[in-house]
């Protein structure tokens, strides 16, 4: 294949007009906080004073505008319907115009921290993007049709703390990109915060990036696109504690700023060369809590104290992301204390309190500020290098007196302020036109530079046995801009625009032709390496092929020698430490061990998620330390079925922490004994029925199901995988899956 038939993508810049009426991410369409919107109100009541409507929605995150519509992510039902819920409503009248309610599944987030990211709108494609707290990332179209989704849990190790800190999409040109704590297979298996660029048409991976080291706390700060130094980067707060910019089409690194002993939360924000950051834990280099950087986005590599502009130490704003405007920086405390800074100095101007708890983040708009606060307060304030005036401050309750949670941001469009809050959302204005200046998208100018990167498309693979998958090639110079395949750009390689592109496949069998790749019969992972003439001019993608149907895992063909640890390296989850195969009485079986830091708890995807209608089982054994016992068990179609230790329980469930629909009876086993457990999911009449059964590995099969849930919000498909909690070694050992009928006993 010669470099003259490869397609070498333009990666587009949405570029959007300061005068646009829309909000289509979290911060706006600046991603600073900042709107250019005028005739906005200085005073309001959640009673009736200029509120044009208000819709029954619990949200705790900020809604987007686009298009005539304001689309939120929030929690809905009571008992066993509780689930996450998009829904999008007329910016003008408040009418509902669709929705879509999912489930919950793998994670221990509450119900009250359900709907916890922010969605993000697409204003090319009239698009919607939602990461919902199960790790489902869906593209709507926009009448709420999924047009694609992925499952981040289970296809590509997502991890969620009981915290709820889930992360925004991002949108940018023909990317939306995403990030998360992850344990992935293979060279992914060790846990680190990555980032995910998808095609946002298609949800093929585009790229991965790995800027930082071990993560230190699951956090949520929302990357950022900024255009600095002649580079298109994406600048974002890591859970290492460090900041890091990113070419944003490419994912190479540019360079990273250490700043915090604990994962960072805040989003940053970008004005020019400048990026301002802030976070609420230990400095790296003071025993301060908290501190409020400037930094010179200009550099490159390790950004060191030399990069630094300024500091403001002990400035404890670990949440809310700062806005810069009019040369000034403002950024709400922990404490929700605005902070008005110069955005030259770090000199600091004036203090306002707000009210008690700062999660919220600030907006700027018709010369006035929109500030909320957790306990269900929005202040309107007009602020001076000198102080700050409250205009108007308004509590929301609940209807049983109490305040109502605002953890959001306002959104600002159309004249008009929109606000998610526990007790609905609010449209807040005077009518203001109903006509928006579009945002125009802008196709990025080739490079006339050397061609320095390429990057293969998809940068990642999974597939079943006999499946095919067609790469393509894109080309990049060293600012990460895309360039024209002439000769000229290819001074760089002594071939011409006709030479060939070099794919070798490595530690993988199948065959590969032209970029054209498929998969061999057994299971494997291994990459697909293309190079042009310039060896130094390359890229990868990860493969990694699953048996489609049936399988089995003994683990006897695995080495167990001391110090090896090896596990299925083709299974979501199972490396990086917690899992290894390991001699036990003269057999092979996987061992689940204490974890070295982190979590005991642990789910392992040993299938694609769009598998359905299979049995999964597995022989299992808990031991004994003291007080405490395991907690073992299968996953099946979304559903878990987990023998508890301590508690002496067999249990049925489908979300760990809200327990939405959960069948549970006394059961007692034996540590130090082997069981065989084996679950089924069906689905009759728009029900899901939930089989299990646990025996003795000795004794033979009985015929009987040992329990039995109903479920009438049904999980349709899913991966089939592996629960552990293991405050003491579990094993596993002879895994299936098959897809049997299963007897209905």
């Amino acid at each position: 294949m010669n470099l003259s038939r490869v397609v070498f993508a333009i990666l587009a810049a949405a570029v959007l007009s300061p005068a646009s009426a829309q909000w289509p991410s979290w911060r706006g369409p600046l991603q600073s906080g900042v709107s250019t919107e005028t005739g906005l109100v200085s005073k309001w009541s959640p009673e009736g004073e200029s509120l044009l409507w208000k819709a029954p929605f619990t949200g705790r995150s900020t809604p987007v505008i686009d298009d005539g519509r304001v689309c939120a992510v929030g929690r809905t039902g009571e008992g066993i319907t509780r689930q996450e819920r998009t829904a999008c409503y007329d910016a003008f009248s408040g009418e509902l115009l669709w929705e879509h309610r999912f489930n919950v599944f793998h994670t221990t987030i509450p119900f009250n921290r359900v709907g916890w990211s922010s969605p993000a709108a697409d204003p090319d494609t009239g698009n919607l993007y939602v990461h919902g707290v199960q790790g489902l990332l869906m593209c709507y179209d926009r009448d709420g049709k999924v047009l694609w989704s992925c499952s981040l849990t289970e296809e590509f190790g997502r991890i969620s703390g009981y915290g709820g800190r889930n992360h925004t999409p991002v949108v940018d040109g023909n990317l939306v990109i995403i990030s998360f704590l992850n344990a992935s297979w293979g060279k992914q298996a060790i846990p680190r915060h990555r980032y995910f660029a998808f095609d946002k048409y298609s949800g093929e991976v585009v790229w991965i990036s790995t800027p930082g080291g071990p993560p230190l706390d699951t956090t949520y700060s929302t990357p950022v696109v900024a255009q600095i130094a002649g580079r298109r980067l994406l600048v974002a707060g890591n859970a290492d504690g460090a900041v890091y910019a990113m070419e944003v089409r490419t994912g190479r690194k540019v360079w990273g700023f250490g700043l915090s002993k604990r994962g960072l939360n805040v989003s940053v924000v970008g004005a020019g060369d400048r990026v301002y950051a802030a976070h609420s834990e230990e400095n790296l280099d003071t025993t301060t809590m908290g501190r409020v950087v400037c930094i010179d986005g200009s550099g490159s590599g390790d950004v060191t104290a030399s990069h630094e502009l300024w500091r403001l130490d002990g400035c404890t704003a670990g949440y809310t992301s700062p806005i810069v405007h009019d040369g000034r920086l403002y950024i709400m405390d922990n404490s929700a204390n605005l902070h008005c800074l110069d955005a030259t100095s770090g000199e600091e101007h004036w203090a306002h309190n707000v009210g008690r708890v700062g999660k919220g983040s600030p907006v700027w708009a018709d010369g006035k500020l929109f500030v909320p606060e957790v306990n269900g307060t929005l202040q309107i304030l007009e602020v001076s290098d000198k102080a700050a005036a409250v205009l108007d401050s308004d509590q929301i309750t609940m209807p049983d007196g109490r305040a109502a949670e605002i953890f959001g941001s306002p959104a600002v469009g159309y004249g008009n302020i929109y606000l998610a809050t526990e007790e609905g959302l609010y449209c807040v204005g005077k009518g203001g036109s109903k006509s928006a200046v579009p945002a125009p998208v802008v196709t990025a100018s080739l490079s006339q530079k050397a061609l320095s990167h390429i990057q293969i498309v998809p940068a990642e693979v999974s597939l079943a046995p006999g499946e095919t998958a067609q790469f393509r090639v894109i080309g990049f110079d060293d600012t990460g801009t895309p360039v024209s395949m002439t000769k000229t750009a290819m001074t760089k390689t002594d071939s011409d625009a006709n030479s060939d592109l070099r794919w070798t496949l490595e530690n993988l069998p199948g065959e590969l032709t032209d970029g054209l790749f498929t998969a061999p019969a057994e299971k494997v992972i291994g990459d697909i390496k293309v190079a042009l003439e310039d060896p130094t001019i390359q890229s990868r993608v990860r493969v990694r092929v699953l048996p489609s149907g049936d399988q089995t895992e003994t683990f006897n063909t695995m080495n167990a020698e001391p110090g090896s640890n090896p596990s299925p390296s083709h299974w979501i989850g199972s490396g990086g430490g917690k899992f290894s195969v390991v001699d036990l009485e003269g057999d092979r079986v996987l061992l689940k061990g204490l974890a070295k830091r982190g979590l005991q708890r642990s789910n392992v995807y040993i299938g694609p998620p769009s598998m359905s209608g299979y049995t999964m089982q597995a022989d299992i054994m808990g031991t004994q330390g003291k007080r405490n016992r395991p907690d073992i068990g299968l996953i099946a179609q979304r559903y878990t079925l987990d023998l508890m230790g301590n508690h002496q329980r067999l249990q049925v469930r489908s979300w760990a922490a809200g327990l939405r629909m959960a069948t549970t009876m006394d059961f007692p086993w034996e540590m130090d004994v082997w069981y065989t457990m084996k679950m089924h999911v069906d689905i009759v009449n728009g029900e899901a029925i939930v089989r299990g059964k646990v025996w003795k590995r000795e004794a033979a099969e009985p015929e009987q199901w040992t329990i039995i849930a109903h479920d009438p919000l049904p999980n349709l498909e899913g991966s089939p995988g592996l629960y552990g909690y293991s405050p003491t070694p579990v094993y596993y050992d002879n895994v299936m899956v098959s897809a049997d009928e299963i007897s209905s006993h």
